[in-house]
């Protein structure tokens, strides 16, 4: 059989994109991927998080400062929180690059610049505030994502350090793991070519590891907390795929995970999901052309 044949095999066996029902954002509007067309949109600029509640309340950024909740029926914001003015932060340069809704109407919030994380309720106040270390300050990139554990912790993606973190419900570094290099000198730029340990993303599995993107680091991996490395996806271990900025994970109710692949270029998908074990892609999106090339976040809300 040529290389050909084997190919065109490996590209049937993944399910298309009309496979996943996806909450995605780029070129200027949030929408609705489904069933391989946009189903849903409306005029939104870039994010770096996003959520869905049971209610169906969409929860994005808006100009990496303001949290807000859209309603997709009337396409409208039915509530926010601007960091900016609230809480102490007037005039002081801050972003939001994370949060997640907590339920009963509270929300955790990151605040990079600030440096902290906050739990605000619905009407905005101050429930709760724990300080976040950072070796290297910076507004734009203490913090990507960041997400509250079922034990009350932390976990903190923080780019400017390239290190995970997991603070206690009091702000003490209870677990950090750095991101290596592996040898490789750091390279500037967003796409394929650039390197470093820029990472976006981590979840805590249910065996007690922790699984993290490396962002511009091109790979997934999953480390232990004595921080051995036991499972990885590298930039080219993927057939025909070739991973760039790797940002967001998702875990599927199937097991299989999702990962954000941006500024991949044309040619390359935004997102894949593939079986762990196996390592074997069984579906991809390709949305470069109705997206762009900077999909940072996105839900699959369908499996």
């Amino acid at each position: 059989m040529t290389r050909l044949s084997l190919l065109a095999l490996a590209a049937l066996s993944i399910c298309p994109a009309s496979a996943r029902d996806v909450l995605i954002q780029g070129k200027g509007k949030l929408a609705l991927w489904s069933d391989g067309k946009i189903a849903w949109e409306m005029p939104w600029g870039g994010i770096h998080d996003i959520h869905q509640d049971k209610d169906g309340l969409i929860y994005v950024q808006k100009d990496m400062h303001e949290v807000c909740a859209i309603d997709p029926k009337e396409k409208k914001v039915v509530w926010s929180y601007d960091s900016t003015k609230s809480n102490g932060n007037e005039g002081k340069r801050l972003e939001v690059h994370a949060f997640q809704p907590l339920g009963e109407g509270k929300m955790m919030i990151a605040e990079s610049g600030i440096g902290r994380i906050i739990e605000v309720d619905k009407d905005g106040k101050l429930l709760k505030e724990v300080p976040l270390k950072r070796d290297h300050p910076e507004p734009h990139r203490d913090t990507r994502l960041a997400r509250k554990l079922d034990n009350g912790h932390y976990l903190v993606c923080q780019e400017g350090d390239g290190t995970v973190r997991e603070y206690d419900a009091q702000g003490k570094v209870v677990w950090e793991y750095a991101v290596p290099m592996f040898g490789k000198e750091p390279k500037d730029g967003h796409g394929p070519e650039a390197f470093g340990n820029c990472t976006f993303s981590s979840l805590r599995l249910k065996n007690g590891n922790t699984l993290l993107t490396t962002g511009n680091g091109h790979s997934v991996l999953e480390v232990t907390p004595e921080k051995e490395i036991v499972w990885k996806i590298e930039q080219k271990d993927l057939p025909g795929i070739t991973l760039a900025w790797v940002t967001t994970l998702q875990i599927l109710p199937n097991g299989n995970y999702i990962i954000g692949n941006c500024h991949a270029g044309p040619g390359q998908p935004n997102l894949i999901e593939l079986e762990p074990k196996t390592k074997k892609v069984v579906w991809q999106l390709d949305g470069f052309e109705a997206f762009g090339n900077d999909v940072s976040n996105t839900l699959v809300v369908k499996p």
